[in-house]
């Protein structure tokens, strides 16, 4: 007897180590973030990707606000392009980090995308901060 997790076979263990660890070039997540921005030097820039509105109302501390819309070229060169961006935003029902991470891969830029964005850092336990 089959289940609907079985009806269709996994994937081999060859097939499966290099799916997730590709994953892991492309992702990371809230609980690695948050240890990650206690480091005393950061090899990463965190970017909330959302409107410069929310941005103020709620983010992560230490990010810093550049909409998906803004990451062209020109603008990005204020940045250092030898740092991993890792963006996000509101959470898994948003793909604006998605719209993000194209364009800056685009840019020749390395890019992550921080999985589960604000709700999954609330859902972690971790605070936000606002810029009032």
């Amino acid at each position: 007897m089959t289940t609907p997790i079985t009806q269709t076979a996994a994937a081999n263990s060859e097939d499966a180590l290099a799916h997730f660890s590709n994953l892991l070039k492309f992702e990371t997540d809230c609980w690695d973030t948050n240890e990650s921005l206690k480091a005393v030097e950061q090899d990463f820039l965190l970017v909330d990707v959302r409107s410069p509105e929310l941005f103020a109302a709620s983010h992560i501390k230490g990010a810093i606000n550049i909409p998906h819309g803004k990451m062209i070229a020109s603008y990005m060169n204020r940045h250092p392009s030898d740092k991993v961006f890792v963006v996000y935003c509101a959470g898994p029902h948003c793909n604006a980090a998605d719209k993000a991470a194209v364009r800056l891969a685009g840019l020749g830029l390395p890019v992550k995308i921080m999985i589960g964005g604000i709700t999954g850092w609330i859902d972690e336990g971790f605070s936000l901060v606002s810029a009032s």
